[in-house]
């Protein structure tokens, strides 16, 4: 008798994330199952509702394609760089701020700005990022929920990050999420999206290339502590 394996458990965010829809969308298909077929909860996690991924794949895989899979960008210059909103039409999206949710919501999910302007004034300063019609191009081929592609391809390794080294050190998503025990930054940002940790909810600082988010080793294992005394 074969074992079972363990499933792999996802929240409403990361599925989102990986079909290029909203949180908002997967919940309005969940609350329409009746009809839409939706597959049930298999559990919570504070407030967000949990699904078994492979139960959610199956679902998508008898859908018609969605629409992105179907977008055909436009021929551009390998190496014109786009804002984020020229980002967004290319690869599809109705929103034309989803590239940048995408990098503010799901660390390690899009690609890291290829170049990062900075505009504005010395008292008003703000940056601008863009990417090349390359890498566009090379993360549509490989965007999780791409068809085939998204079902072999495994979520990137989480760093093994000591947890005695400097305590004011600046750490990002991919080791805040290993701190805290996470199978993937996309659990790590979908759990700290639904205000389950609160000690990160603010950050300590953002990098200098893209704006990414930064917490001190120190708060991320105080966040770890009060999660484990629940």
């Amino acid at each position: 008798m074969t074992a079972r394996s363990t499933p792999q458990i996802v929240e409403a965010a990361e599925i989102a994330a990986e079909r290029g829809l909203t949180p908002a969308r997967i919940s309005a298909l969940y609350l329409e199952r009746e009809t839409s077929g939706f597959p049930e909860v298999v559990g919570h996690r504070g407030r967000a509702r949990l699904w078994d991924k492979s139960d959610v794949d199956a679902w998508f895989s008898q859908r018609k394609p969605p629409r992105l899979q179907e977008h055909k960008p436009p021929k551009l210059d390998p190496d014109e760089l786009l804002t984020g909103a020229q980002a967004s039409r290319f690869l599809g999206y109705k929103n034309p701020q989803q590239v940048n949710t995408y990098v503010r919501d799901h660390p390690g999910y899009f690609p890291d700005p290829d170049v990062v302007e900075e505009l504005g004034t010395p008292e008003r300063p703000y940056r601008r990022p863009k990417w090349y019609v390359r890498t566009l191009l090379q993360w549509k081929d490989s965007r999780p929920g791409s068809g085939k592609r998204s079902i072999e391809r495994a979520a990137p390794a989480l760093p093994n990050v000591p947890v005695d080294g400097d305590p004011d050190e600046l750490l990002g998503a991919s080791q805040a999420a290993a701190l805290l025990g996470f199978k993937s930054v996309n659990s790590f940002s979908s759990s700290l999206g639904q205000g389950n940790l609160p000690l990160l909810k603010t950050v300590d600082a953002t990098s200098e290339k893209g704006g990414r988010r930064r917490w001190t080793r120190r708060r991320i294992l105080e966040q770890a502590a009060q999660r484990t005394a629940r």
